[in-house]
């Protein structure tokens, strides 16, 4: 599970390497780096000669690989990309200028791949870490700027500030722990998401959960609550409540409809995956909570 941890407060760990402020590294090179939110470990990948794995506080964050950024390492990450594919095919010049939106900035894998997938394609990664965000785009030579560009904030906060109809897909993907931050998962929050969203566009989720699946169900009843159509993505004992894991759960205000393409290709993963249809995500959301922000307490004078 891709996650991000906090760190508890602890102070910098023996082995932290300090860049001065405003100096960018050039290319990745191991070892424990000190950020705004904490540290994170840059590890070369034992079995990818090309691979590098970024952890974050301690929980592992992300996979790159520098000669392939079609290669996606994490499976959900692959379940994601089969997602947006299906409805967006590379190969139709009407997605070249496909326009995305990133909520969670990690080692930037998603947008990078689709930066390859559709080299035309706008991305916009938002990332709360801006120190993290250097490195990165130090480390992995991202594309640059207007292809993709990085903005350091809260995902939430810069979602509500964004225009309406000007994003074709947003991606979810944000931790802490094991969980993502609530504001992120409400009815309030997924109504701003929606908002941003384009005419049949679609706004995915990385939901992460425990085997009594409760905060898959409330994911999934607030995601549908919100849109018309739904689908979710995981491999079966996840599905059936058997592991610790991630489910990929998506909405549009349009039918994903049936591709046989789709279906194969999550079952040829290293993981397979199953694809439920909106009847079924609802059938699983039955009963849970739609969640919604907490009340704001009056100020007191």
């Amino acid at each position: 599970m891709a996650k991000r941890g906090k760190s508890g407060g602890r102070g910098r760990s023996a082995g932290v390497v300090e860049v001065p402020k405003g100096t960018a590294p050039d290319g990745p090179v191991e070892g424990v780096y000190y950020i705004d939110t904490g540290d994170c470990e840059l590890v070369a990948d034992q079995d990818n000669s090309t691979g590098w794995l970024l952890k974050i506080n301690g929980v592992m964050s992300s996979h790159i690989d520098l000669a392939d950024p079609l290669f996606l390492d994490f499976e959900y990450m692959r379940w994601m990309a089969a997602l947006i594919e299906s409805r967006w095919p590379p190969s139709d010049a009407s997605s070249a200028k496909l326009r995305g939106l990133h909520l969670g900035g990690g080692a930037c894998s998603m947008a990078r791949y689709f930066a390859a997938a559709y080299p035309d394609a706008r991305q916009v990664v938002v990332e709360l870490d801006g120190k993290l965000a250097e490195y990165v785009r130090g480390w992995f030579d991202l594309p640059k700027a207007p292809l993709l560009r990085i903005r350091v904030g809260e995902a939430r906060a810069v979602t509500e500030t964004l225009t309406e109809h000007t994003r074709d897909f947003i991606i979810r993907d944000v931790f802490a722990g094991a969980f993502t931050p609530r504001p992120l998962t409400t009815a309030e929050f997924t109504a701003h998401a929606k908002r941003v969203l384009a005419p049949g566009g679609l706004f995915v989720a990385n939901s992460g959960d425990a085997p009594d699946l409760k905060n898959a169900r409330e994911d999934a009843a607030t995601i549908a609550a919100a849109f018309k159509h739904t689908v979710i993505i995981a491999d079966p004992a996840m599905l059936k409540g058997r592991r610790y894991g991630n489910m990929v759960m998506a909405g549009s205000d349009v039918p994903f409809g049936d591709d046989p393409q789709l279906r194969r290709r999550l079952l040829g993963g290293a993981v397979p995956a199953h694809l439920w249809d909106d009847a079924q995500v609802r059938a699983f959301a039955a009963g849970a909570p739609v969640r919604h922000d907490e009340p704001v307490e009056p100020s007191i004078r």
